[in-house]
């Protein structure tokens, strides 16, 4: 019998990017990055455990936006022709690499994987990958949580409950539409928490949430298990905290195993790398060079003069890396479990985007690691929140600190002078849209569509997103840009309105821009 539990959670967010007035947008390539590395990947690994009878169990966050994207037929067609296009350019490079051996074996294993990632979208699922998490769901080797409505940093939004309320109703209500049932978990976005919340998780069915480390450490009443058992509120919610030590040896370039100079380096790409007419028709219309997802060097270290990548290397070493951390959690369980008398759970939350994207061997590591948990160990048992919430009912009440899994542990990432002038435009357009929702609850038609525009805009707006971006200066002119945009939009709703003077070409064109939750009711904002 097991002596504790690890539970696995990969929280998998992207800001919803969808511009169908223009035939090639540049960020939308984050959605298709992240489709191409990361989650048909993540789903082909779970296909492969349950092929070969692999018991396991993993934590999955699928926010509103991603599966927004996900079954969005534009993207879905434009995800096609564009893993069309990357088919093309590996055919193209097997012949390049031909005379260099090393190479030739990476441009292999990248021509099959992407044919093979083809057939799982187009023929496998049909171009719906939800159907896929959806399958391993019903199995029960897979509990998928919701988020946000559009990831907003429920903290910073707090001066209207009916914002942060929404920001919930409506994520259920996504999360239902597209998985078959409510969830009973969520991960907050940024891990975003503040005293109280948890009462509007509870109205809408919540069951548990995920905290930073000192959010349950600095606990109005001090956790007698730490983050190794989780504490129920007063509401009845449950909210288990992440374990440092597993979480660092994962997602840290520095001193985790993403850093291995035998792994293969993330910036050295093909995109930048070749002669521009040999990669033109593969980078952005415009001739801007953008990262084509072909990488042919391994990390080596803080060098310009990379080694190639060694694949078969690669995987020997994420195979260490895996044994190295299944030794680890059960050396940890056994320890916390002399110590607390009961089974201990390890909460080990990533970035889903980790796994192949960032840290391209992460999804084998993640394999390797659920492998070898699984069968070659008694010690640690693979679990879910829900399923620990079972076995051990019985829990600590206390009230979690406010916090959040950015830096510093607070809300300095999303609020500082590089973007806290956006939060008194989304305050006063949240008390706008609460307004609107008392004064016309039975709006006609038309009305009726605007309203839900409007609730549309003010959900893009608040993405975490935005902020995060003018925080790290990296695309800061496109979240700039979206945050005012979309509040132009609403502003320009309200003033029409108010005015009775509705331009009903503008409201079909911005449908037609953002159709973010098309069964949206503005009158959860009354």
């Amino acid at each position: 019998m097991a002596q504790g539990y690890l539970a696995f959670v990969l929280h998998a967010h992207l800001p919803y990017v969808r511009h169908p007035e223009y035939e090639d947008f540049l960020e939308e390539r984050w959605f298709f990055e992240g489709m191409t590395e990361t989650y048909i990947p993540l789903l082909n690994t779970f296909e492969s455990l349950v092929h070969d009878g692999v018991d396991f169990r993993l934590t999955m966050s699928l926010t509103p936006p991603l599966l927004s994207m996900m079954t969005d037929p534009l993207l879905q067609e434009r995800y096609a022709k564009h893993l069309n296009k990357l088919i093309e350019l590996s055919d193209k490079e097997l012949f390049r690499t031909k005379d260099n051996h090393i190479f030739h074996q990476t441009a292999q294993m990248y021509n099959h994987n992407l044919k093979y990632y083809k057939w799982i979208f187009e023929e496998k699922y049909q171009r719906n990958i939800v159907n896929g998490f959806r399958k391993f769901m019903e199995m029960e080797k897979l509990e998928i949580i919701t988020c946000g409505a559009t990831h907003g940093f429920l903290p910073l939004l707090k001066p209207s409950q009916e914002a942060v309320r929404s920001q919930i109703q409506i994520a259920c209500e996504c999360h239902e539409k597209h998985l078959g049932k409510r969830p009973k978990g969520i991960w907050l976005p940024e891990c975003g928490y503040y005293a109280g919340l948890s009462d509007i998780l509870s109205n809408y069915g919540i069951r548990f949430f995920f905290v930073d480390t000192h959010g349950l450490l600095l606990a109005d009443t001090p956790p007698k298990y730490g983050v190794y058992a989780p504490l129920y509120t007063a509401s009845g919610v449950a909210a288990f905290g992440r374990d440092q030590e597993s979480s660092k040896q994962v997602w840290s370039a520095e001193e985790g195993y993403p850093g291995d100079p035998a792994y293969r380096d993330f910036y050295r790409d093909i995109g930048f790398d070749l002669d521009f007419e040999y990669i033109k028709p593969y980078i952005h219309c415009d001739g801007i060079r953008v990262m084509t997802g072909l990488k042919y060097h391994a990390i080596t270290g803080k060098t310009e003069n990379k080694k190639p990548y060694d694949i078969h290397l690669a995987q020997h070493v994420a195979d260490m890396h895996a044994s190295n951390f299944m030794f680890n959690r059960q050396k940890q369980v056994e320890h916390l479990r002399g110590i607390m008398g009961k089974p201990p759970i390890i909460v080990a939350p990533y970035d889903a985007e980790l796994f192949g994207h960032w840290w391209f061997e992460g999804v084998t590591w993640l394999n390797y690691t659920i492998r070898k948990i699984s069968c070659d160990q008694n010690t640690v048992q693979l679990i879910t929140p829900l399923e620990y919430l079972s076995k051990h009912p019985k829990n600590q009440v206390a009230e979690p600190s406010e916090s959040s899994w950015g830096h510093k542990g607070y809300a300095e990432v999303w609020c500082n002078q590089t973007n806290d002038w956006i939060y008194r435009h989304l305050h006063e357009a949240s008390f706008k849209m609460t307004e609107l929702a008392h004064t016309y609850p039975h709006a006609d038609h038309n009305l009726t569509r605007a309203l839900n525009q409007m609730a549309r805009e003010l959900l893009l707006a608040q993405a975490s997103d935005w902020a995060f971006i003018m925080n790290n200066g990296t695309m800061t002119a496109y979240a700039v840009k979206r945050t005012k945009d979309h509040l132009y939009k609403f502003n320009k709703f309200y003033s029409e309105i108010k005015n009775y003077n509705l331009d009903m070409n503008f409201l079909a064109e911005t449908e037609w821009k953002d159709n973010i939750f098309p069964d949206i009711n503005y009158r959860c904002y009354a």
